[in-house]
């Protein structure tokens, strides 16, 4: 290693050395290097300039002098016995990521420098070195260190101002759903009270809806969606005349058409509503059939949501397994076997055998009301 300034060196460098600066707040510098010589003549001149100076010979030394913020900058030798140099680095910036290491060798090797600076490194010093341009360098990675501190600061502000105003968003958006979804609640509830039928269908379609999608390995965020849909599908039919909701045979093609519009009020009402996400989809293809004979729009096979498609097949089961005014309720066994015929085309073939395995473990999903309770 080549020799650097010492302690008792003369010169301009000595004279620089003389002249202490008072400083109001001493910046704390860690030397690492294995010869005495160098750390001395660099505590020496660095005392003078109002650093506070620590040192340690080698790089296991300073790792056990290293916490977090202890040591603002560090002045590192490239080559040391044991863990050189570049193997410090890491290690230290993995400790206190906010160390601003200044390399410190005696040859002049770039691929060495860009090993350095690409590790983490401010600044690749070559020795020997002027005591004036040591200090210059040390002054350039305080300011350094400065700005890239302020900088991370203001980065993580910014940060936690964002997932702040993100959480009272999703508060809200969460609020605004409740409170949407408990007012569609609230009119599907005031029209399944005009007919003892209906009562409770829209709950029963959700949960065998989400239990359905669950069997059919869809995510969280699916059956949820899935589920809200259940509830909201029939929201239109607040619009359906009262003599057609109650009837007590077969409805007529007229009375059937009108009937059938209920989806069409059903997504004026939600359309609006964009923060209901793929729920809107869903009610608006409930009615899709896989051969294409459903309506409002025909879709056949996939073209029709996954979430459409699923609720199609729960609210035939759940309509074919309840009391109508004109004809008593089919068994759960029978119903399935009903839509495996005489519905084999309306319905997604994988769908259908979801909601056999659903109904014929006699389990479905049950959520929280999460409006009501």
């Amino acid at each position: 290693m080549s020799m650097s300034p010492s302690p008792t060196s003369s010169g301009p460098s000595a004279a620089v050395a003389d002249k202490p600066v008072p400083r109001t707040h001493k910046p704390r510098v860690l030397i690492v290097d294995d010869e005495e010589t160098i750390r001395l003549a660099f505590s020496r001149f660095l005392g003078m300039r109002g650093y506070d100076v620590e040192t340690a010979a080698s790089g296991d030394a300073a790792i056990t002098l290293l916490k977090p913020g202890a040591f603002p900058l560090m002045l590192c030798d490239v080559r040391m016995p044991g863990m050189s140099g570049l193997e410090v680095v890491p290690r230290v910036l993995a400790t206190d990521p906010d160390v601003a290491i200044l390399m410190l060798t005696a040859a002049d090797d770039a691929h060495t420098a860009t090993a350095a600076l690409s590790g983490g490194a401010y600044d690749y010093l070559v020795k020997p070195i002027e005591l004036p341009d040591l200090h210059d360098a040390l002054q350039r990675a305080l300011h350094k260190r400065a700005l890239h501190v302020a900088q991370r600061r203001a980065e993580q502000i910014i940060r936690q101002e964002v997932a702040t105003r993100t959480a009272e968003l999703e508060q809200e958006k969460e609020a605004l759903r409740a409170l949407t979804v408990g007012v569609a609640d609230a009119l599907i509830t005031a029209m399944e009270a005009k007919d003892v039928y209906l009562r409770g269908h829209s709950q029963r379609v959700a949960e065998l809806a989400a239990s359905i999608a669950n069997e059919l390995g869809l995510d969280a965020d699916a059956i949820e969606a899935i589920r809200l849909a259940g509830r909201l599908a029939d929201v239109g039919k607040i619009g359906t005349r009262e003599a057609v909701l109650n009837k007590p045979a077969v409805l007529t093609p007229e009375e059937f058409e009108h009937v059938k519009d209920h989806v069409r009020i059903g997504m004026e009402i939600l359309a609006p509503l964009k923060h209901l996400g793929p729920a809107i989809q869903f009610v608006h293809d409930h009615h899709e059939h896989f051969d294409g004979t459903g309506y409002p729009r025909g879709l056949v096979g996939t073209d029709a949501s996954i979430g459409g498609r699923i609720l199609h097949a729960a609210d035939s089961f759940d309509a074919l397994t309840s009391r109508r005014a004109y004809r008593d309720p089919l068994t759960p066994e029978d119903t399935l076997k009903y839509l495996g015929t005489e519905m084999a085309t309306r319905l997604d073939p994988m769908v259908y055998e979801a909601l056999c395995r659903v109904v014929r473990r006699r389990k479905s999903l049950v959520f929280i009301d999460d409006i009501h309770g």
